[in-house]
């Protein structure tokens, strides 16, 4: 597919099979903790708990049209610059890298190898799981952490812990990500999409997306 990214754990052995019948194309990266470690990408909100710790399912990352023409762009310097021996050949890839990173949408954190029994990580995984099922019916922390069995200070501190920033920050941060998708990639009316993503009227949907990007949803449709 490709306008999907796929992250595949190191925790087991891969093999990866093409039908002979099929017709595909894409890349396949290999990243060493050495790499994942570089002061680079210490600010990035991508979050290990997500990418690597997933055990029920393969975690993958639906890029919109736009993006993924990037991406691939992006994929193809990478697999031209590795074979190549330019000076400062590995300040671009890491450059790359970083900017393949955001674009993969904030939803893991490549900075820290979390340990299986760090029950914080867990939970905060737990938490973003939940966030990507119920974004349109939870705006607050306080329905995620009810869900959770937690307080909203525990849920808060868990997260503030693990990726550095707080509980409604990555609800917000969905809810601004996939109203902007619908906006630029849809026609939905804005009041549908408003109605779809649980905001009580269109005019608060304006309001909120003005508060956090900036931007009213007839600005980023047009955008």
């Amino acid at each position: 597919m490709s306008n999907s990214v796929f992250f595949l754990t190191p925790d087991f052995d891969w093999s990866i099979h093409k039908r002979e019948t099929a017709a595909s194309s894409g890349y396949l990266l290999y990243l060493p903790k050495s790499t994942l470690d570089y002061p680079t990408f210490k600010n990035l909100h991508i979050t290990q708990v997500r990418i690597f710790k997933s055990t029920d399912e393969i975690p993958k990352i639906n890029l919109s049209p736009g993006i993924e023409i990037r991406v691939k762009s992006i994929l193809e310097m990478l697999d031209e610059l590795i074979s190549t021996n330019l000076a400062h050949k590995d300040e671009a890839i890491l450059s790359l890298l970083n900017t393949f990173f955001v674009y993969c949408d904030g939803k893991c954190n490549i900075r820290t190898f979390i340990s299986d029994n760090n029950q914080k990580a867990a939970l905060v995984y737990k938490f973003k799981q939940r966030i990507d099922k119920y974004y349109s019916e939870h705006h607050e922390v306080s329905g995620y952490a009810q869900q959770l069995h937690v307080s909203d200070k525990y849920l808060n501190e868990c997260v503030k812990d693990v990726l550095g920033t707080n509980a409604k920050s990555l609800i917000d941060e969905k809810l601004v990500m996939t109203a902007r998708y619908e906006l630029k990639f849809t026609d939905k009316p804005i009041k549908q999409v408003s109605y779809d993503l649980g905001f009580s009227s269109p005019d608060y949907f304006s309001y909120y997306l003005k508060k956090h990007s900036k931007l009213s949803p007839s600005q980023i449709r047009k955008s």
